[in-house]
């Protein structure tokens, strides 16, 4: 924390008071490599090291590092970042207090799991003299508790149904499988949505006002919605610092696919350092790429009461190696779901 806020404060500063471009591009690069370096380093060093022992391990085996993984890296990294993008980008000016960009950088109800809280969304709010008001306590704990409940009494709850059948799928039936997935399907949505709610209402109380981070995600009927909607704050950085600047769509139809596979990859491997979560990045990816390359070719979409179910029903098979902890488990389980057996087809 306290490198990342060093490093990004006189990044950008430097930045600002340039008007060489490439003084400006410089000082950009360092900024962000030192925060990729740092990221880096804590949370893929061991990912590396065992994807490189599991190819190469016969003829050079590495050792694993003892690193302990600060909390809350992947949000704050992020969130400092865009600070030093947007001050290069012109969009914002640099902050003129350390102490005000500390408080930024380790705003403590977001600081853990967001939601990302942009600098142009937070430094202004610095300067208003808002603090805590009857209507925002009463706002910011009802938001609060909300949040509590969805994490205490159904996220907890859910996982009691869902630990066990990930833990040892071979164990259950497919009924079984299928309700642990359905479980957490609600589990994971509960979770982070109830943390967001709980993180919003607290700054609310304190005189702060954070971005919404969920919006009814599973009632999206196609995949491109479901991204509009989930982890809001996530999906629009990946945008605008991720997929624009590699082009985005202006690059003809190929490029954009590419471009929207790479983000998704990144944005899989960013929220775990495991392959699965790069598998669970590239399924989205190749739906949202198949949902672009449809609607270029007809505009005729399916009506909502089919298109829904089915964009849940994808958005929940993709749960299963985002909550496997390996491969063969989310083979075990898609074999369970489906009926296969060593002794053939059954529930």
């Amino acid at each position: 924390l306290l490198a990342i806020s060093v490093i990004d404060y006189i990044a950008a500063a430097r930045i600002a008071a340039s008007e060489d471009a490439r003084v400006r591009r410089r000082w950009l690069a360092g900024s962000v490599l030192s925060n990729l370096a740092l990221l880096g380093y804590f949370k893929y060093t061991n990912f590396f090291i065992g994807s490189w022992n599991g190819v190469l391990g016969s003829v050079m085996e590495l050792p694993r590092a003892d690193i302990l993984l600060p909390a809350g890296i992947s949000f704050y990294t992020f969130q400092s970042m865009s600070y030093t993008i947007d001050v290069y980008r012109r969009e914002i000016t640099p902050c003129r207090s350390h102490l005000d960009y500390v408080t930024f950088v380790t705003f403590f109800p977001e600081l853990i799991a967001g939601p990302i809280v942009r600098a142009s969304v937070l430094l202004p709010q610095m300067d208003r003299d808002i603090g805590p008001t009857m209507e925002r306590l009463r706002v910011g704990l009802s938001l609060f508790f909300v949040g509590l409940a969805k994490k205490l009494v159904i996220a907890d709850r859910l996982s009691l149904v869902v630990d066990p059948v990930f833990a040892e799928p071979e164990r259950f039936d497919g009924p079984s499988v299928w309700l642990a997935v359905v479980a957490y399907t609600l589990q994971i949505y509960a979770d982070f949505s109830g943390y967001s709610d709980m993180a919003i209402g607290t700054a609310k109380m304190i005189g702060y006002d954070l971005p919404e981070n969920f919006d009814m995600p599973y009632a999206s009927s196609s995949i491109t919605e479901f991204w509009r909607r989930w982890h809001i704050t996530l999906s629009t950085w990946l945008r605008d610092y991720l997929y624009i600047p590699l082009g985005g769509n202006r690059r003809g139809p190929v490029r954009t696919y590419v471009n929207l596979m790479l983000t998704m990859l990144l944005g899989g491997l960013w929220h775990g350092a495991s392959w699965n979560f790069v598998v669970w990045g590239a399924l989205h990816g190749g739906a949202l790429a198949g949902h672009r390359w449809l609607r270029g070719r007809t505009k005729r979409a399916l009506p909502r009461p089919i298109a829904l179910p089915l964009t849940l029903l994808f958005v929940m098979i993709c749960w299963i190696p985002f909550r496997a902890p390996s491969f063969h488990v989310t083979a075990v389980v898609l074999t369970k779901m489906v009926g296969l057996s060593p002794g053939g087809f059954r529930f």
